[in-house]
C-alpha cells in the first residue's frame, strides 16, 4: 500500500512512501478525489485536522481497557458535532474493544 507522510520536520522518507510538507487538509482532499479509495489516517494531529475538515467517512475506535493520564487527544474542540451511526463492534481477548462508525451526512 503506497504511504503518504505529512512532516514538517522529516526530509526523507523509506520505499513505497512519499513526503508532503505542506498542507494536510489539501493532500487529504486531492487524494479523495483522485480515486476515493480507503485511506487510513493515523496521528491524533493529521486525524484532528482532517476531522475538523469533514474528510473522514469513517471512524475505526479501539478502546483498551486502561486509563491514562496524559497524551495528545484525538478528538480535539470541534466546531461542529459529528453524527455517527454504528456499523460494527468486536471485542477481542483482553477486554478490548472495536467500534466501527460511518460518519453521519
Amino acid at each position: 500500500m503506497p504511504k503518504v507522510v505529512f512532516s514538517s520536520t522529516t526530509g526523507t522518507v523509506d520505499w513505497n512512501a512519499r513526503l508532503v510538507t505542506g498542507d494536510p487538509v489539501a493532500e487529504i482532499t486531492r487524494l479523495k478525489a483522485e480515486d476515493g479509495g480507503p485511506m487510513d489516517i493515523g496521528g491524533a494531529t493529521l486525524a484532528a485536522a482532517a476531522m475538523r475538515a469533514g474528510l473522514i467517512d469513517e471512524y475505526v475506535l479501539a478502546t483498551a481497557p486502561v486509563l491514562v493520564g496524559g497524551g495528545t487527544p484525538f478528538f480535539t474542540a470541534l466546531d461542529n458535532w459529528v453524527d455517527l451511526d454504528l456499523v460494527e463492534t468486536r471485542t477481542f481477548p483482553g477486554g478490548v474493544v472495536l467500534t466501527r462508525y460511518v460518519t453521519r451526512r
